[in-house]
């Protein structure tokens, strides 16, 4: 694991629907375990999610990639707290992000991927410049451009800013961007396992921060609403 730049770095990232994953600790820990042990980590459906997304970054001629179950130490609150402030940036400077759908078995799946039900995807859909699909075997099945229609259908969440996420904020098309009661419907139906989460995960698509104080509950809700404020004088907001 190493410690760059996300700006002048050239690096791929996962966007993924998280299961039985490997954390941080145990990915710098993995060599230094008891066998038995370490056997156990490899074996899980994160740990090959893991070595299969790095066959396809270093197939796609990428050296670095970053996932995000191995890639903070959770058990720091300050790095747990900027990674969550820094995450939808450090999507929109990914050179591409991989999507991996664990419920779709060639193009086939019963129901939508439970991928687009998280609330995290939201904006890890949106911010990649360049996103490319997977099935569960790691077989494409195609780019953000090829799917952009079906996405819109599945997401309510218009073309031009499945393509390009810089249209939320973008001043040429004051007019033309959606309202915060527009961005805000994209993740009316998301599920999140933590209920600060809800809030958290949408810090990026409206170009705020705020500290991460889990166990907080819906309060982080309203913050999120008061830091949104702040920075807009769009009053749709008080639609939620």
């Amino acid at each position: 694991l190493e410690e760059l730049d996300d700006k002048s770095t050239n690096y791929a990232i996962l966007s993924h629907r998280w299961g039985n994953e490997v954390t941080y600790d145990e990915m710098i820990g993995l060599t230094a375990m008891k066998p038995r042990k370490r056997g156990d980590v490899r074996e899980r459906d994160g740990y090959q999610k893991i070595i299969k997304c790095c066959e396809q970054a270093k197939k796609d001629g990428y050296r670095w990639l970053w996932i995000d179950t191995c890639c903070i130490d959770k058990r720091s609150s300050s790095e747990l707290s900027e990674a969550i402030n820094s995450m939808y940036r450090w999507y929109r400077n990914s050179e591409m992000c991989y999507v991996y759908l664990h419920d779709v078995d060639e193009r086939e799946s019963n129901g939508w991927p439970e991928w687009f039900s998280r609330g995290w995807t939201l904006q890890e859909l949106i911010a990649p410049k360049k996103a490319k699909f997977f099935n569960k075997d790691w077989v494409s099945i195609g780019t953000k451009q090829d799917l952009k229609s079906t996405l819109e259908d599945i997401t309510s969440i218009p073309k031009e800013v499945l393509i390009n996420g810089q249209f939320l904020r973008s001043a040429t098309y004051f007019r033309e961007r959606p309202c915060i009661a527009q961005i805000m419907s994209w993740a009316a139906d998301r599920k999140t396992t933590r209920v600060e989460d809800r809030a958290y995960s949408l810090l990026g698509l409206f170009g705020v921060n705020m500290p991460m104080l889990y166990g907080e509950g819906s309060k982080a809700f309203q913050r999120l609403q008061l830091e949104i404020t702040r920075v807009s004088s769009d009053y749709s907001i008080f639609a939620w």
